[in-house]
């Protein structure tokens, strides 16, 4: 008599890629999708080749999952995918060149600001509150600024 895993043939990784994808598109990150088609693949070869253990199917399901998802992940540092705004996500950044009022001396070098709903670190030259200023860089969570006149 057969177990139950002596009973998955080619259609079972059929399914299990099918339910991986459906998986996919309530988790974003593209990572469900690669192990689905993984076990589409790995259907394909059981289908080829019905003799091949279950141990060989898994093997090569866990092979490929790897090899895709990492090479996934390889091809999109190379090739990052390119948006109209590049700033997206990046309130600072989106920040820089504009022009604000201190709503806080700088002292030491170091201060906070009120900017719409946000109070954000500044670093600058000692500055009074009131001082027309610029956005120059960002430096992670701190704006970097330059007094005007």
């Amino acid at each position: 008599m057969k177990t139950i895993f002596e009973q998955i043939v080619f259609w079972h990784w059929w399914v299990l890629g099918v339910f991986l994808l459906i998986l996919e598109t309530f988790a974003p990150g593209a990572f469900l999708l690669w192990l689905g088609v993984s076990a589409m693949v790995t259907g394909v070869l059981a289908l080829v080749v019905p003799s091949a253990p279950l141990a060989v199917n898994a093997l090569f399901f866990a092979v490929m999952s790897v090899v895709s998802v990492v090479g996934w992940r390889v091809y999109q540092r190379k090739h990052p995918t390119k948006t109209k705004d590049s700033l997206l996500n990046r309130r600072g950044a989106q920040l820089v060149g504009q022009r604000f009022i201190l709503s806080e001396a700088l002292s030491g070098g170091r201060g906070h600001t009120k900017l719409g709903d946000t109070l954000w670190s500044v670093e600058g030259p000692d500055l009074p509150k009131g001082t027309e200023v610029e956005v120059i860089a960002v430096n992670a969570n701190t704006l970097v600024v330059r007094a005007l006149s």
